[in-house]
């Protein structure tokens, strides 16, 4: 039996000074608002940033990937399948409600069990619970989670699990709490503007959070504000002008311009984010390894890196970044040369080069727009097609449909680090994030039992062994993973990025 506690502090530290009695407002500006405020009816990324600022979950993360008891204090892994979490008491629901296991059990249970959000309707974050079977009350004070074998990576997917209140949601029905959220954490939702921004206002009886980071009880600022704001150049412009106090996705050539104003610096981590061209293998065109390989010659990605995101990423030969767990360092690259392009496409059959649309989102149209350039010079002529995440989302990962399109200019986070929650959903035959339509037995024979491993250094090897198959298939073409780059305020202290993206205000301070 492993028995793991929360840390203990010894004695409590004030990380920032009370607010002033004039209104202190931290602003983000950030790339996009949010989908919903659901926790459970979600799967992205910047959406889970506004969420865990105003729901807590068991687990959760400090900014050096450690995770940390939250809302629960402890927790015991009592079998290779069975874990057991102690439930802090006295936390409280923005309403004033006590926080019991019944609402820890009914929030786990919304997003495991089939048609578990009410009218039939399941979870979309079902699959991050991987094989959880049961969640079960012990006592006032133990939830027990039972999975159907063996799953080491339960504790690092528990902080994507936001834990919400069940009278709250019996009150407002699945369809409510897309605009009505009520958590446990730092903030309350004050107003949500579709469209524009999300507005918190401070929850004044916050427990404090993971004790561990260490706790740091009610917010230092009396509100926060996400603003979306899709144009990169406008949110460096808001920054320098004093306007916001953090903005997201600071494209590397403003990386100067921010650290030479008074007023604002550069703040960078390690991502977590791969970065891929999706080759559509279910295609006429790159069902053939040939033309998938000359995809790959094409592109040269030394000089996007350097030209493009200012040396601030490093080259990937398969999914998993360096940092990753099980990494295989090992794997053949595949080197720009565009001679070799020419030669596979012919071989193929297309000695004339062929003609593909690549789609992207729009704030990757600088680097989209680069990569067409190349592909085109090596024969293969792209034409970039810039759409809205949400349709193409739709087109390129709807699970259990053909694929449409040529190619995909995209990327997958891993907020673990573990190969579990990028490798299996990218690459498994029909799995949520498997955009390129890749299917192979024996890659997934290899995940699933990676999946299941409890030995650690076999584990490791399975998974090396799986990211060395799929580079010899070329699914994809593996890009780059960079590094998370944010301008902040001088103003803001208390506040650092994490490799996982969240964006956690309530230990941020404006001086």
């Amino acid at each position: 039996m492993r028995i793991f506690h929360r840390t203990l502090v010894a004695s409590a530290v004030a990380l920032c000074a009370a607010p002033a009695v004039q209104a202190q407002e931290l602003i983000v500006g950030f790339t996009r608002d949010a989908d919903t405020l659901d926790p459970a009816n979600h799967r992205n990324r910047a959406t889970e940033t506004i969420i865990r600022n105003i729901y807590d979950g068991i687990l959760t993360r400090s900014s050096d990937m450690q995770i940390h008891p939250e809302i629960a204090e402890s927790y015991t892994q009592v079998s290779p399948t069975v874990y057991d979490f102690a439930i802090r008491s006295g936390i409280t629901f923005h309403d004033g409600s006590t926080l019991t296991v019944d609402d820890v059990k009914f929030t786990l249970d919304r997003v495991v069990l089939e048609g578990g959000m009410g009218d039939g309707q399941s979870s979309p974050r079902a699959s991050l619970m991987g094989p959880v079977e049961s969640v079960e009350i012990i006592d006032d004070a133990i939830i027990r989670i039972t999975l159907s074998e063996p799953w080491p990576l339960l504790p690092a997917m528990l902080p994507h699990q936001q834990i919400v209140s069940r009278a709250h949601v019996e009150a407002v029905g699945s369809d409510g709490m897309a605009t009505q959220a009520m958590g446990a954490g730092p903030f309350r939702l004050a107003e949500w503007r579709r469209g524009d921004s999300v507005i918190l206002e401070r929850f004044n009886e916050y427990y404090g959070g993971a004790t561990g980071i260490p706790e740091a009880g009610p917010a230092c600022v009396e509100r926060v504000i996400f603003q979306a704001i899709p144009e990169s150049a406008s949110r460096v412009a808001a920054l320098l002008s004093g306007n916001v106090h953090i903005i997201a996705e600071l494209p590397p050539h403003s990386m100067n311009q921010v650290n030479n104003s008074p007023n604002a610096q550069v703040m960078t981590v390690n991502g977590t984010r791969s970065f891929f061209l999706a080759m559509n293998n279910q295609g006429e065109i790159f069902d053939d390894v040939r033309v998938r390989q000359a995809v790959a010659h094409a592109i040269d990605r030394d000089l996007i890196i350097d030209r493009i995101l200012g040396g601030t990423a490093t080259k990937i030969d398969g999914i998993l970044s360096p940092d990753a767990f099980g990494k295989n360092f090992d794997l053949p690259s595949y080197d720009y040369d565009p001679e070799r392009s020419r030669e596979l496409l012919a071989e193929a059959g297309y000695p004339d080069g062929i003609s593909i649309t690549l789609d992207t989102e729009g704030a990757m149209r600088d680097t989209a727009e680069a990569l067409a350039s190349l592909l085109t010079n090596a024969g293969i002529n792209t034409r970039v097609q810039v759409g809205e995440g949400t349709l193409l989302t739709q087109k390129w990962r709807t699970q259990g449909s053909e694929k449409e399109g040529d190619m995909y200019l995209s990327s997958w986070g891993n907020s673990t680090l573990d190969p579990y929650d990028i490798f299996v959903p990218t690459h498994r035959t029909d799995d949520r994030g498997n955009s390129a339509g890749y299917a192979n037995p024996e890659l997934d024979a290899l995940l699933d039992e990676a999946g299941m491993e409890l030995d650690r250094e076999r584990r490791g090897e399975l998974y090396q062994q799986a990211e060395a198959l799929a580079n010899a298939e070329v699914p994809y073409v593996y890009l780059w993973v960079p590094q998370d780059i944010y301008g902040v305020s001088t103003r803001v202290s208390n506040w650092s990025p994490s490799p996982d993206s969240r964006i956690n205000l309530h230990r941020a301070c404006l001086d």
